[in-house]
């Protein structure tokens, strides 16, 4: 039988991690972020239209941001309680400013969400701001009452 590897992310012992930004991992000079944004194994999952909602703004803020040309990818979690966010050569508190800012600009969003005509997503009838701008401001708050952000798990 063939030797399977576990993958980083499954060695974390998610009974132990809260709500908050960690680094996953580093690949060279490419830093994969965990933005937890819910407890995991605690029954308060992400829905799908609070999820691609989310996804949807803060993609596009982040790559809009002092930092676009250092983002890799933003995207959910399958597990339903985060996101991911990758970036190269950026200190982390550089990463934490520039995501608590478009977190801020997603909140204070008017108008339509970026990416939600038939021909730019492949389910835009699954989005809602309100949800987008009511996720994006409980995980700011949870940021921000954090007393020392070590971005580790």
């Amino acid at each position: 039988m063939e030797k399977i590897n576990k993958i980083t992310s499954f060695t974390v012992d998610h009974d132990k991690i809260d709500v908050g930004i960690y680094v996953s991992r580093i690949d060279g000079d490419v830093t994969t972020y965990d933005l937890r944004t819910r407890k995991p194994n605690a029954g308060d999952y992400l829905d799908d239209i609070t999820m691609h909602s989310v996804e949807h703004m803060l993609a596009t803020y982040l790559r809009n941001s002092a930092i676009s040309n250092n983002v890799i990818y933003f995207g959910p979690m399958g597990c339903r309680t985060g996101f991911y966010l990758l970036t190269r050569n950026l200190p982390n508190e550089i990463v934490l400013k520039e995501l608590m800012i478009a977190l801020e600009k997603t909140i204070a969003h008017e108008g339509e969400i970026f990416g939600s005509t038939q021909k730019e997503c492949g389910n835009y009838r699954c989005l809602s701001l309100e949800s987008a701008k009511t996720e994006c401001q409980k995980y700011l708050t949870a940021l921000k009452s954090l007393k020392n952000i070590d971005f580790k798990y």
